[in-house]
This record gives C-alpha cells, sequence and structure tokens, in this order.
C-alpha cells in the first residue's frame, strides 16, 4: 500500500487500531508541538539570563514574551498558515516552515544584542504559529474514528516532553549561565532540521485533497462565521483563550517569577516547572490517550475533574503565601489537570467540530486570538506580579473557571465518530 493509500483507508475507517504508519506521521506532525512549547520554555528557563546580558527592562521582557512563540508572533504565523494550509493543502505548509523556524531559532542562540533576539523570538513565533494548525489538522485527518483522541493526545505528550528536555538541559547546564541557554537554542535548532527532513516523505492528506476538488461554497470563509460553525468556534475560542493564558503564565513565567519573587534559586525554579510537564505527559499518556474516544460521559467526567483541579491550583495563590511549598502544589495540580481539560481537547474539538475545507482556518484563528490575548496579558504580568502573585492569581482562577465552565456545559458529542458523521449531525442539527 501506499502512503497515499495508507492515508486515504485510515480517513474513512471507523475502528480503533492505528498502524505503524499513522504512529510515525503521528509522531512527525506532534513535533511541531515539542517545538512550539520547546521554545516557549526555553526562552522561559533563560529570560532572566538574557535580561541581565543585556540590560533589559521589565518592559522589555514583557515585550519580549509577547511577541514570541508564546503569544502574537505564534498569532500571526496561526492566522496565516492556518488559512494557507486549507487554501494549498497541509504539505505546502509543513514542508518549509521548519526552515524559518530553525532560521530563527539560532539567531536566538548567537545572539549577542537586543536586536538579534527580539527578531529570532518574533520569527520562531511566526513559524510555530503556521506550523501547529496546519500539522494538527493533518493528524485529525488520518485518524481513525475511534483513535482519534489517542493520537491528538500524543500530540499533547510531544507538547510536555519539548519543555521536559529543555528544562532538564537547562538544569544541567545552569553552571554555564547564558552559553547554557545558547546551548539549549541549539538543540531545538537540531530537532526542527532533523524533523524537517523526516517530513520530507509525508503524503498529503487524503480528506483535504477530496474537499479540495469540490469547491463547495459552503467551505467559503464566511461560512466559518455563520450556523453551526460560528457556535463550534465560539466554543473552542473561549475554552481555549482563557486556558491558554493560565498555560501560558505556567510554561514561560514560573521560571522567571519563582526566581523574580525569590521564592527558589534559578535551578530549583527550572526543577519545578520540568515537574510539572512530567506529570502532564504521565496523566496525559496513561488516562487521556486511554479514554478521550471511549464515550462522550467519559470526556465529561473527565473534563469536569481537570477543571475543577486547575481552579483550585490557581486558587492557592489568592489565599496562600507565594512559596515553594504552595507552589508545588500548584505545579501538582495544574499539571494532572490541564491533562484532563486543557489543550488535547481542544486539538480534539478543532478538528472534530469543522468541515476539512476550514479546519486549519478555524483553529489558526482561535489559536491566534488565545495567543495574541496571552500576549498582552505577558506584556504586563511581570509589573503586575513584582509586588506579589495574589492578583495575578485571582485573574488565572477567574480565567480557568470561564473555560472550565464552558467546556463543561457546552461540549459536543463527538466521540467516536467519523469526521463526515459529525459534519452531517452539525449541518443538519
Amino acid at each position: 500500500m501506499t502512503s497515499r493509500e495508507a492515508v486515504g483507508a485510515s480517513a474513512v475507517e471507523d475502528g480503533g487500531t492505528i498502524s505503524r504508519q499513522q504512529w510515525r506521521w503521528s509522531v512527525l506532525a506532534g513535533m511541531a508541538s515539542y517545538l512550539d512549547a520547546g521554545s516557549i520554555v526555553a526562552l522561559g528557563a533563560g529570560l532572566a539570563l538574557f535580561q541581565s546580558y543585556l540590560g533589559l527592562s521589565e518592559g522589555a521582557v514583557g515585550a519580549l514574551a509577547a511577541i514570541g512563540p508564546n503569544a502574537i508572533g505564534c498569532a500571526i504565523g496561526a492566522f496565516i498558515g492556518g488559512r494557507l494550509g486549507d487554501k494549498l493543502g497541509r504539505k505546502r505548509i509543513y514542508k518549509y516552515d521548519l526552515l524559518v523556524y530553525a532560521a530563527g531559532i539560532l539567531c536566538i542562540a548567537l545572539a549577542v544584542n537586543t536586536p538579534m533576539l527580539f527578531i529570532g523570538t518574533f520569527v520562531v513565533g511566526v513559524a510555530v504559529g503556521a506550523d501547529v494548525p496546519t500539522s494538527l489538522a493533518l493528524v485529525g485527518e488520518f485518524s481513525p474514528s475511534k483513535a482519534r483522541g489517542k493520537l491528538l493526545g500524543f500530540t499533547q505528550v510531544a507538547w510536555n516532553l519539548g519543555p521536559v528536555i529543555v528544562l532538564l538541559l537547562s538544569l544541567a547546564l545552569t553552571p554555564l549561565d547564558l552559553l547554557g541557554t545558547r546551548i539549549v537554542f541549539l538543540h531545538l535548532f537540531v530537532i526542527a532540521l532533523v524533523t524537517w527532513a523526516m517530513r520530507r516523505g509525508l503524503s498529503e492528506s487524503a480528506r483535504w485533497t477530496s474537499a479540495a476538488s469540490t469547491k463547495d461554497v459552503k467551505y467559503q470563509l464566511k461560512a466559518l462565521f455563520r450556523g453551526a460553525h460560528l457556535k463550534a468556534l465560539l466554543f473552542t475560542g473561549l475554552v481555549y483563550v482563557f486556558w491558554n493564558i493560565a498555560a501560558g503564565t505556567s510554561g514561560i513565567f514560573t521560571p522567571y517569577v519563582i526566581k523574580t519573587l525569590n521564592a527558589g534559586s534559578q535551578a530549583a525554579s527550572v526543577a519545578l516547572s520540568c515537574a510539572g510537564f512530567v506529570i502532564g505527559i504521565l496523566v496525559t499518556t496513561l488516562v487521556f490517550m486511554r479514554f478521550a474516544d471511549r464515550s462522550h460521559h467519559t470526556r465529561k467526567w473527565m473534563w469536569g475533574i481537570g477543571a475543577i483541579m486547575q481552579i483550585v491550583a490557581y486558587g492557592l495563590y489568592v489565599v496562600l503565601p507565594f512559596n515553594v511549598p504552595v507552589i508545588i502544589a500548584n505545579i501538582v495540580l495544574f499539571g494532572v489537570g490541564c491533562s484532563l481539560a486543557g489543550e488535547a481537547f481542544y486539538k480534539v474539538w478543532s478538528q472534530e467540530l469543522f468541515p476539512t475545507m476550514l479546519r486549519g482556518t478555524a483553529q489558526g484563528f482561535t489559536f491566534g486570538v488565545a495567543r495574541t490575548l496571552l500576549g498582552v496579558w505577558s506584556f504586563f504580568l511581570p509589573t503586575l506580579a513584582s509586588g506579589g502573585f495574589t492578583l495575578a492569581g485571582g485573574l488565572l482562577t477567574l480565567f480557568l473557571v470561564i473555560s472550565g465552565g464552558v467546556g463543561f456545559f457546552f461540549m459536543p458529542n463527538t466521540s467516536g465518530k467519523s469526521l463526515e458523521q459529525i459534519e452531517a449531525e452539525r449541518t443538519t442539527a
């Protein structure tokens, strides 16, 4: 069977069996999540060191976080890449964007002045923003109906693995100070080039090829902003926007805030952050990937439990002092909670609730809006948290209440259904 035939076969399969080829393609597509999260956390782990080396102000630190892979740079890439992935095909995007990513990462690794650091950070953000919605659409389109959550959950494992590797490298290289941070970014440069080379053998999505040949007016951009598509856009957008602000804060600012508020050393801050991502890998692998495709009822239970844990995680900062025991409790609760009620489900719903020719556009839009708002939040957070974390913790708790409530009470019943069945049901509803 050829690669294209294998993709086509999986597109109509209703079972839950995953072939070796599908696992391989999921790994290569999931590397977008590895590189996305890896670059976010690498920047976070080295932020204080770059600030000291280049003499950056608090405002400059916030601006750097705001334009990079965690926020506005990524948003721009997602808006553009998601739409182009629907118009031109998945393959044309993932064929080149990692080369752009590698160039940006190299610029950061070699940065000797502020412009190099800012330019590299922005380029990396744009590149990962373009890659993520396109790669996830590819995974969703070749996944078996009863294993779609499992394979998209695997991309979330990759999202957690990137920070773990980055943070462990940062921890081991702590004695080297800024040189250690440069080595961490060079590791991402090598991974990006290897992934790009291996992706060259990937085929185009058979679902996209079939849908692109129809030229149906229902796939025009304006269709995304009315009817069932608009409802799906609002649902996935609200869930992800408010969850992502908390997750983004945890990912890029935890080491920085711990160190600057004197709650722990640079090494301790990196180690604590790493623990959260390890928890994410374990829970996603053992719970999410195992149960996400079981039933709608199971999904509701997973989401409800996870949402409550995340709300409690940041609620602790409102009533307790910002110290190492409270930080550990936050990391454990948030690490488990976000694995059950976070980005993994957002990825699944973003593939399930939109037709093929609008799938990348829709996820690129919600992903981009979320990262833009996170960029605004990131710009103000260093100043907001400079005197303590109570106010920031209270706002993050509120955001998680909104995300958790929307996800639980408006969750669509899509588990185990083919993409075609879901589209037919939503069109006739």
